[in-house]
């Protein structure tokens, strides 16, 4: 492998276009060169790849890491998971993991991304939230731009989605928002196959016992979620619904204007042209992922990083462009100081609880049986996750919390917690509104070594204050008639009965995170030096490169992110293609 000896692609275009490439060696050098080069196939990349060649008049180039996602039985199964059904299931993942955290007692975090046509979006949850009204108004305040609110975005919001009915087609009338939801988009999303469980039955009771602080909400995607929401996933016809399945599908795979180039990883972006004023950076460097001969490619007008929260600063960092200090002392040459590069990296910390139960009544399937309903007609247990519903849960303004910090959420519509509700007895608390902040910078100059990642877990006092009060709003949701006969204690931790020290050793020993890390090329004014791009995602200081993946976020929204990245996406596109007339 030699990493300085390039072939760049500067020819005309050719014939090869509106194919998949398997392999770097396949593309035929001499015959390609391309309007869009878009880095990243993931939840981002793979939507802006697909808007950008709806213009016939653009010739897109998306090049991803990993392999294709079409046709893995193990990914298209929304309740199999990864490993199952799936061969070889590692090479779908990017298996990232932190640097020990302090506030995790020494503890590393694991921190999977997508690896594969689709990225995250093949392999995640499946969990549909787009957050609230106030996560994306702040968006347009913190960017100075107005299209980022959340009345803007909801045609964006429309065009990503294309609801369903449930697998199976049971009624689900009261548990959606029909008014709120997308019907002719991309991403197919719906609500459980099966009806009310107990669980779900006694939530709807409590909810009309303590309506105040737990209401029954119609729709948690409306803008407003507290309360108790039904959930709502990217699965469709009992099927996963990803980035690659909605918007790269056989006909858009078949447009005459997109290659498509797996297995083939971007190690540095580099400048076109230099000048006094800005750099012009629209090429980019890539290597096999099984090793070779490095390739340059040069977009005519725009490169687009969607790498994702990990990929794209550390691509960053690779050509040169962040905290100037930092990158020379690793031997890096500095061709752009952007010292926000990389900083501000937040993510969703969750505390476990437990409690004591009973079993409920519940009818189980056996995996035969499960499977064999999904192949006859896409039914059963394995069209869905994990759970039903979600509570989402706001810390009171009285809480003497905000006497000491400021509320770190967006407004009133903004909950500060999460709790997936699923039989209870093991329940993960997720705090929404993080104080703490985290960074990613390079191990070394090689751009094939990972880089090192501090997500900053529980580093702020605030956090571990937040997640003792949502312990004590858990212990009140789960109190009362509506839980007779089911709960019938709560393990802990318990902040009410531990002390401070045992509390806090418990929660840092046995925390996670919901795998939502957002942040490191943060929005920001245009003008202003903070930050890393502007509110149309162009990287300050340069010509001809955007970002588009959830390392633009300036903070993690209280959503899980995939729904917040299609949406940031749509917009995206709009905006590169009226910058060229499209």
């Amino acid at each position: 492998m030699i990493l300085g000896l390039f072939t760049t692609i500067t020819a005309i275009a050719g014939s090869t276009h509106g194919k998949v490439f398997q392999h770097l060696s396949e593309l035929p050098l001499d015959l390609m060169t391309f309007d869009f080069i878009v880095s990243g196939g993931g939840t981002g990349g793979s939507v802006i790849a697909s808007r950008l060649s709806e213009n016939k008049a653009f010739n897109v180039l998306l090049i991803e890491a990993g392999p294709d996602t079409a046709d893995q039985l193990g990914l298209s199964i929304p309740g199999w998971g990864l490993g199952k059904g799936t061969e070889n299931p590692s090479q779908f993942i990017w298996n990232y993991e932190s640097v020990p955290q302090e506030g995790w007692n020494g503890r590393k975090a694991g921190i999977p991304r997508g690896r594969g046509l689709g990225g995250s979006s093949a392999v995640n949850g499946m969990v549909y939230t787009r957050g609230s009204k106030d996560d994306y108004d702040n968006w347009a305040r913190v960017t100075g731009d107005p299209g980022w609110s959340w009345n803007a975005l909801r045609p964006y919001i429309r065009r990503s989605e294309r609801w369903t009915p449930p697998a199976g087609g049971r009624n689900a009338t009261g548990e959606y928002d029909p008014a709120v939801h997308g019907y002719m988009g991309r991403v197919e999303t719906s609500l459980p196959w099966d009806g009310h469980l107990e669980h779900d039955i006694r939530t709807i009771r409590n909810a009309e016992i303590q309506k105040a602080e737990f209401p029954l909400v119609l729709d948690g995607n409306a803008g407003r979620s507290i309360g108790v929401t039904w959930m709502q996933s990217t699965i469709g016809n009992g099927t996963r619904s990803s980035a690659a399945t909605a918007y790269l599908g056989d006909p858009v795979r078949k447009r005459g204007n997109l290659a498509i180039l797996l297995n083939t990883q971007v190690l540095r972006v580099h400048p076109v042209v230099s000048s006094v004023r800005r750099l012009d950076i629209r090429t980019v460097e890539v290597i096999s992922s099984d090793g070779g001969t490095a390739v340059k490619f040069t977009a005519k007008k725009e490169l687009v990083l969607s790498g994702g929260v990990i990929g794209t600063p550390h691509i960053l960092l690779n050509s040169g462009i962040g905290n100037r200090t930092e990158l020379e002392s690793l031997g890096v040459a500095s061709i752009l100081d952007l010292p926000d590069i990389g900083k501000g990296i937040t993510e969703h910390v969750a505390a476990n609880l437990v409690w004591d139960t009973v079993p409920l009544n519940t009818t189980t399937i056996d995996q035969d049986l499960a499977y064999a309903m999904w192949q006859q007609n896409r039914t059963g247990p394995l069209t869905a996750t994990f759970t039903h519903q979600i509570l989402w849960s706001k810390i009171p303004s009285s809480s003497t919390l905000f006497k000491e910090w400021k509320d770190p959420s967006t407004g009133t519509t903004s909950p500060h917690l999460e709790l997936p509700l699923d039989a209870a007895q093991n329940a993960y608390l997720a705090l929404l509104t993080p104080y703490s902040r985290g960074s990613l910078r390079l191990a070394s100059s090689n751009p094939l070594l990972p880089p090192l990642i501090d997500l900053g877990l529980l580093t702020h006092p605030f956090d571990m204050a937040a997640i003792k009060e949502g312990v004590r709003i858990m212990k009140r949701f789960y109190s009362g008639p509506a839980w007779e006969g089911y709960i019938t204690g709560f393990r802990g931790p318990d902040p009410d009965v531990l002390s401070n020290e045992e509390f806090e050793k418990r929660i840092r020993d046995n925390a996670i995170t919901f795998y939502h890390p957002v942040g490191g090329s943060a929005m920001s004014k245009r003008g202003e030096k903070r930050g890393v791009v502007d509110g149309e995602l162009k990287v300050k200081g340069v010509r001809g490169l955007r970002i588009v993946d959830a390392s633009v976020f300036p903070y993690v929204l209280t959503a899980h992110t995939q729904a917040p990245v299609y949406i940031l996406a749509e917009r995206a596109a709009d905006l590169i293609l009226t910058s060229w007339g499209g």
